[in-house]
Order: C-alpha cells, then sequence, then structure tokens
C-alpha cells in the first residue's frame, strides 16, 4: 500500500461502500419507520428479488481476494518476497473475505435472520483486525506518516465500536448510520492520506517526500519535514483535513436526509388515522358489550 494506487483504490472502494450504506440506511429508516428499522450490514442492489441482490457481497469477496493477492505479490514490483507489512495488509482483507463470504452464504440459505449476529461479530473483527494490525505494524509510521496513521486508528476504533453496537442493538438507527458515516469517513481519509503522503507536489510546506522502493525504510516515514514548525503546521493541516472531510460526509448525510421528509410526514398522518380509525371503530363494540 505504499502507493498512490495503493491508498486510492481501497480508499475510493470503501468510500463508495459507505456512501452507499448511508443512503440505504436512511431510506430504510424513512420508508419503516423507527418501529419497523432493522440494521443490515449489506444492502440489495434494485430489489431483493432481482439477480444483482447480492451485487454488493459478490464486489466484496472479489475486492478482498484481488487486494491479497496484490500484496502478496508486493505491487508494484510483482514479486513474491515474504514482506511482513504486506503480510499484513493482507490480512485485513483476509477478514474481510471471510465475513463477507460467510454473509453471502447464509443468505443464499435463507439463514440471515438467525445468522444476523454472527455477520455482526465477523463485520466487527474486520475492523478490530485492522485497528489491531494499524497499531501494531511491523513497519512503524514515523512524523507526519505517523500522525496520519494515528487519525486513521480513531476512524477505525468508532466503525468497531458502531458494528458492536448495531450486532447488539439491531434496531438501533443512530449506530447504524454511525458505521455507515465512519467507513465512509474511512474511505475518504485513506485517499486523503495517498495524496498527501505520496504526491510531492501536496507535501506541507517545509516538507518532503521521499519515494524509493528499495526497502521498507524507504516505504514508510516518506514525509520528511525540515524544521519542528514545519513538522507542527503539517500536523495542523492533517487536523484541519480531518475535520473538513468529516464536515463533508457529514453535510451529505443531512442532504440524504432532507431528501425524505414529506414520506415521513405522510406516513406520521397515515398512522395517526389509523389510530384514530380503530378507536373510533372500538367504541360500538364497547357500547354493545355494556348493553349485553
Amino acid at each position: 500500500m505504499g502507493t498512490l494506487a495503493g491508498h486510492l483504490v481501497p480508499g475510493s472502494a470503501l468510500a463508495l461502500l459507505g456512501l452507499w450504506h448511508i443512503i440505504n440506511t436512511i431510506k430504510s429508516y424513512h420508508h419503516k419507520g423507527p418501529t419497523h428499522f432493522r440494521s443490515s450490514f449489506w444492502h440489495p442492489f434494485w430489489s431483493s428479488v432481482s439477480k444483482l441482490a447480492y451485487m454488493e457481497l459478490i464486489l466484496i469477496i472479489f475486492f478482498s481476494i484481488f487486494s491479497i493477492i496484490m500484496q502478496v505479490l508486493d505491487y508494484p514490483l510483482f514479486s513474491f518476497t515474504f514482506k511482513f507489512n504486506n503480510f499484513e495488509h493482507a490480512t485485513m482483507f483476509l477478514h474481510l473475505l471471510i465475513y463477507s463470504g460467510f454473509t453471502l452464504f447464509s443468505e443464499l440459505n435463507n439463514k440471515s435472520d438467525t445468522l444476523f449476529e454472527v455477520s455482526g461479530i465477523l463485520a466487527a473483527s474486520v475492523f478490530g483486525q485492522e485497528l489491531f494490525l494499524l497499531y501494531y505494524h511491523s513497519t512503524d509510521h514515523v512524523g507526519l506518516e505517523g500522525h496520519y496513521h494515528w487519525l486513521m486508528q480513531l476512524i477505525v476504533f468508532i466503525s468497531l465500536l458502531s458494528s458492536l453496537s448495531v450486532t447488539t442493538f439491531r434496531s438501533n438507527f443512530p449506530s447504524s448510520l454511525v458505521l455507515s458515516i465512519s467507513v465512509a469517513f474511512q474511505g475518504f481519509w485513506f485517499i486523503n492520506m495517498g495524496f498527501m503522503l505520496w504526491v510531492p507536489e501536496f507535501a506541507p510546506k517545509g516538507c518532503t517526500i521521499r519515494l524509493g522502493h528499495g526497502g521498507d525504510s524507504d516505504m514508510h516515514g516518506a514525509v520528511v519535514c525540515g524544521t519542528h514548525d514545519a513538522f507542527l503546521r503539517a500536523r495542523a493541516l492533517a487536523n484541519l483535513q480531518f475535520s473538513w472531510i468529516l464536515a463533508g460526509v457529514l453535510i451529505f448525510v443531512g442532504c440524504v436526509c432532507l431528501f425524505f421528509p414529506k414520506k415521513i410526514a405522510n406516513r406520521g398522518q397515515s398512522i395517526q388515522y389509523e389510530r384514530l380509525h380503530s378507536r373510533v371503530a372500538e367504541v360500538p363494540l364497547s357500547v354493545v358489550g355494556f348493553k349485553n
């Protein structure tokens, strides 16, 4: 993953997946209402009866296999050499493959409702192992790159907590929405890391990017700041980017939420009408029972 493409491809996949989940989570909540809402770790394409219904899980499976192969072959060198950092990255995708494969087979066998908690545990293990491998990385990220990865760990930690909350409280809409937001945020932050840490033109003022493929030492800690003040300025810039990207994701969430209010109002009116109608219908029955 020590290249721009190595950050851009998985980051784009995560960002699109998170945005897809944000839209479908809000849509499901608005259509079903608070009492009938149920969280889901995946969402079907088009409809549940379409042949494309399981496309999300299928794409995750193929993407995980592709990413594992790229890490084992040490892209872009394409040489089968055992490097701990490559196998650590491949292990992250291995857990993603386990989750998506199990969830797909449980859906095909009509056991998704009974095995929802198991899928939730496997989804949480994806973020748990990602956090574990990022924290105990064989090649320590130092300097500015280390700060970017530390901020990344904060996002993954939120994903872990929210996935456990969704598994335990399936009807909890805030937990489901936070999980979707964290996945999208994780993807956009990964993309941002790719540009800021591996494109020389995006290097902060007073810092330079060392690019090389001679070894792990050249692949990590690539950003070098000339002075301590330049490092502090670059770290502050990273903090601002963190807040700005989160703000962008939240603006998207707000816009999606505002897309559905008319349907909610109509639904609320219909519910009130049904309650009123049921109460009126109960009156003559009680009167007849009293006369008898």
